[in-house]
């Protein structure tokens, strides 16, 4: 709703009433913390009643606590450093069943992901990666996992794929030099955003690319850039990055471009079964095993 939440709570501070200005000081300096509390918590810490809170939340432009919350949240999603997001995930997993916890939360980022990520940006992207001249796919820091999945079966897919190495920033731009109309770059990122994927998907749009941006939220420096923006939720405020969302999304990209390409993929696939048997590539299970050893 607001660009600036905190400037905006700070421009509306001699409206407020004591209680409201206590509310709005904790928020400004705890911001990490206030976005996860619930309206109770929050006016029990700050020494006000629920209901001011959700009064507050009003007076500020919000249907509600909700609101408010959520905005609060989505605006601290690239200002959270690791020290404050091990602090938040202690606050909201604790000590307790921690197992069923974060898995109940991925389980929702991908529910969520599902209604929120466009069915014709999808369909869009796989027309986009099916007609590419080439492939480029790009993701760093934690991201980079979530890249080279993509990588590896889209080396299987296409001949024409190229995985961008984020170690250095010259090095970004020296491997998509080439990348012009025609192309594609698939750039991965989520909280906190790398900076040299956001510039890199900057130039490879300038350069007449296609740019599939694969992040959080419309407000993430990658959507700028992008001509197909797929989302997928990875907001658990925790020092350890939740890719579950993203992966599944992925999944289905590569599953989506792998049916278009069905008649191709099996002749590929075919051949790779023939390598993999010939040259022993996999381990075979013990009833393969015993079945052979029985035969011989």
């Amino acid at each position: 709703m607001h660009t600036d939440l905190l400037q905006h709570i700070q421009f509306k501070m001699g409206d407020f009433s004591k209680g409201q200005r206590a509310i709005a000081a904790y928020m400004t300096d705890h911001y990490d913390k206030a976005a996860f509390m619930t309206a109770s918590k929050l006016g029990a810490t700050v020494g006000v009643s629920e209901s001011t809170v959700v009064r507050f939340a009003s007076e500020i432009g919000y249907e509600g606590y909700p609101e408010l919350q959520h905005a609060m949240q989505e605006m601290i999603r690239n200002k959270l450093t690791a020290v404050q997001r091990m602090e938040v995930t202690t606050e909201q997993i604790g000590s307790g069943d921690v197992l069923e916890k974060v898995l109940n939360s991925d389980i929702e980022k991908i529910r969520r992901t599902l209604e929120k990520t466009s069915k014709k940006d999808f369909a869009s992207a796989v027309d986009a990666i099916i007609g590419a001249k080439t492939i480029y796919i790009m993701g760093g820091r934690s991201a980079a996992a979530l890249a080279g999945f993509l990588n590896f079966y889209f080396n299987l897919i296409f001949p024409n794929v190229r995985m961008v190495s984020t170690s250095s920033a010259s090095e970004v731009f020296e491997q998509i030099l080439r990348i012009g109309e025609g192309d594609v770059l698939i750039a991965i990122s989520f909280p906190r955003y790398s900076k040299r994927t956001v510039r890199a998907s900057n130039y490879a749009s300038k350069s007449g690319a296609k740019v599939i941006a694969v992040t959080d939220s419309e407000a993430s420096p990658l959507a700028a850039n992008a001509d197909h923006l797929l989302l997928a939720r990875s907001d658990m405020a925790s020092f350890v990055d939740s890719l579950v969302a993203p992966l599944s999304l992925i999944n289905a990209l590569i599953i989506a471009v792998g049916i278009s390409k069905k008649e191709e993929i099996s002749q590929t696939f075919t051949k790779l079964e023939n390598i993999w048997d010939t040259y022993h590539v996999y381990e075979k299970n013990d009833v393969t095993l015993n079945e052979e050893s029985q035969m011989d």
